[in-house]
């Protein structure tokens, strides 16, 4: 006959606080189930959990010393250390008790191949391995539990590649050094590719600005191409009676000819050179211009002669031989002298814009001819596609060189805006140009470059895009201006 445990007189209900009828086995009041609530134990202190299981080995304890202040002390004496024992968590139903603890030791591992995993130390069920607590500034202060672990191991799996918690740093490179845009710790090769990541480098030519003065010029390699074909040169020196002169070069290579990124950068390298050499010897600026001109054609000339940049053209080197266009501008003494070849273009716009803009080239185009011929109009000419096939250009197989030239003597400041037909493809006629220009410009002329930039670019990008800013100030002097065109 099996015992029949009495249960302990409740004061009050747990579920409901409702103190409960003598010998009730559920609460009248909510229905709590009185037989579940476990026995009061008996009284006892409240112990530190420094204190170590009684499984272990327990030094003998020293004398305690006095409490602090703060601290109050026990209503009754502790019992000694050594009958200190932790109830483990028993096996229950679904009741409100304390589920037993499971820890991932519990159970074996495999990884994805199968094989066992490196076992770990399980830790006491039982029991909590504490360390003693440190003492410091008098103040007792408990340890975070360790766990064992084998001599040598880390306890981490093996890691096919090293850790980048413990890596070494990555050098930095050294001065002048190009790197990696991407991973900013590899070195760039001669072919224009990260040694680290693999990643291929922007080149420096797919967007370029340059202000000097009061001239601003910009490029950009477009939303199409793959690499940017245009080049310009912007600079400034002085006459003879030491007024400035400032310099504009604008080219735009021909894409069906063989390296037309090279041709662009050697026309407008040569062309600002000549200007530079020339003009302050007092050579009149469009005698300066012709001569830039001719001294780019034979820089581009000199490329087809060398050896070719790729196999595939070396055998249609002098067929295909590099090619360019340009146009340029030069403010000196109060003149203003452009000069071109091919169907890049000058425009002028005023400062007053209630005065009216004026497209000061003409294109060696074949839409050009046909107007020129009156065989079309303006209109029918440029919808044509042939429109933009170049009759003109600077190249060892161009028909014959005809630089233009043309100088003006403006009564008004304004704004020369010299470009490649990648922008005014996008504002075509002078009125659409001087739209596009923001006012302030002739202030701002790199702002106004970048601006008329992303003009073309928010018109599509199809093409190469490089614009030069020149602004213009002249005090008024009446009505006309002197223009000389050659």
């Amino acid at each position: 006959m099996s015992e029949s445990h009495q249960q302990p007189a409740l004061a009050r209900c747990p579920g409901c606080e409702e103190p409960p009828a003598s010998g009730d086995l559920f609460c009248g009041a909510c229905g709590y189930d009185l037989s579940a609530v476990p026995p009061r134990s008996g009284d006892r202190p409240t112990m530190p959990i420094t204190v170590p299981p009684a499984a272990q080995a327990a030094p003998a304890a020293p004398p305690a010393p006095a409490a602090p202040a703060h601290v109050a002390a026990p209503d009754a004496p502790a019992p000694p250390v050594s009958a200190v024992e932790w109830p483990a968590a028993s096996e229950t139903d679904s009741s409100d008790v304390p589920v037993p603890v499971h820890r991932a030791t519990d159970l074996p591992g495999t990884d994805s191949g199968g094989t066992p995993l490196p076992a770990t130390p399980a830790a006491h069920h039982d029991d909590q391995p504490t360390t003693p607590p440190v003492r410091h500034d008098d103040r007792a202060v408990a340890a975070e539990p360790a766990t064992a672990v084998p001599p040598g191991a880390s306890g981490d799996f093996a890691l096919a590649a090293p850790d980048p918690r413990t890596a070494e740093p990555t050098p930095t490179p050294a001065s002048g050094t190009k790197v990696c845009v991407a991973c900013r710790s590899g070195r760039v090769d001669p072919d224009g590719y990260c040694e680290n990541c693999g990643h291929a480098q922007p080149r420096e030519r797919d967007h370029m600005e340059q202000e000097l003065g009061s001239v601003a010029a910009v490029s950009d390699r477009g939303l199409r191409h793959h690499r940017n074909e245009d080049s310009f040169a912007v600079s400034s020196t002085a006459l003879p009676d030491g007024s400035p002169a400032v310099v504009a070069i604008v080219c735009d290579g021909v894409s069906s000819a063989s390296r037309p990124d090279e041709a662009s950068a050697a026309a407008a390298s040569a062309a600002n050179e000549a200007l530079l050499e020339s003009l302050p010897r007092g050579t009149h600026p469009q005698q300066a211009m012709h001569e830039a001109i001719v001294a780019a054609s034979e820089a581009v000339n000199a490329l087809a002669q060398g050896p070719a940049g790729a196999a595939e053209h070396e055998a249609h080197r002098h067929q295909n031989a590099p090619a360019c266009t340009l146009v340029g501008a030069i403010m000196a003494g109060g003149l203003l002298v452009v000069g071109w070849v091919g169907d890049s273009r000058v425009y002028w716009v005023p400062d007053d814009r209630t005065g009216p803009p004026a497209r000061l080239t003409e294109d060696d185009s074949w839409a050009a001819q046909m107007v020129a011929a009156g065989l079309m109009n303006e209109a029918e000419a440029y919808a044509d596609e042939r429109a933009h096939a170049i009759t003109g250009w600077l190249g060892a197989d161009s028909y014959e060189l005809e630089p233009h030239t043309a100088s003006f003597k403006p009564d008004r400041p304004g704004l020369v805006v010299v470009c490649t037909d990648g922008l005014w493809n996008y504002a075509e006629s002078a009125e659409e140009m001087a739209a596009a220009v923001p006012p302030e410009a002739h202030r701002r002329p790199l702002h106004g470059a970048q601006v008329l930039v992303g003009h073309a670019l928010d018109g599509g990008g199809h093409d190469n895009v490089t614009v030069a800013l020149l602004p213009f100030a002249v005090e008024p002097q009446g009505a006309g201006s002197a223009c000389t065109t050659v």
